[in-house]
């Protein structure tokens, strides 16, 4: 049993279900009586999503109602990058971003976690907008991925490619 076992770490969104949530958010919002008459909306603008309304806390109810809809299609809040309310013309918008991939800080940060307080022997390579973490032992890689579950990370982090 010499070969190595490996995992990536990876921070991806379902596009599909980012857009059902979407969807669902808007649905609501035309349904809902406190939208009435504020010119709600929520809409891609690109890869971007943008909300809009007539006050600034009408556009932040949205921003709220999207984000509930995130997390019953089981989209982590951490993946959302929400701006703040401004207003343009007669309207104020909230400009949203789904994020994807790890950037470099957060790349290295989590691979010292691993190196620090990780079981020795395991290490992992950055890939690009991903992590190989390898191991001689599956039960270091289950490990590791125990200790980055219980880390409160900036990152939504799934775990794919377990061999």
């Amino acid at each position: 049993m010499a070969s190595e076992s490996s995992f990536d770490i990876v921070s991806k969104v379902d596009r599909q279900e980012a857009d059902n949530a979407l969807n669902q958010a808007a649905k609501e919002i035309n349904s809902r009586y406190d939208f009435r008459g504020t010119d709600a909306s929520i809409a891609w603008s690109g890869e971007a999503v943008q909300m809009k309304a007539t006050s600034e806390d009408r556009v932040k109810a949205i921003l709220d109602v999207f984000q509930s809809k995130l997390v019953k299609r089981g989209i982590s809040l951490k993946s959302l990058e929400d701006g703040e309310p401004y207003p343009s013309g007669k309207e104020y918008r909230i400009d949203a971003s789904i994020k994807e991939g790890i950037d470099k800080d957060n790349a290295k940060k989590i691979s010292k976690i691993i190196r620090d307080e990780g079981p020795k022997g395991v290490k992992a390579q950055i890939q690009g907008d991903e992590l190989r973490v390898s191991s001689k032992k599956r039960d270091d890689l289950q490990e590791v991925i125990a200790l980055l579950k219980s880390q409160d990370l900036e990152v939504d982090l799934q775990f794919t490619n377990y061999r």
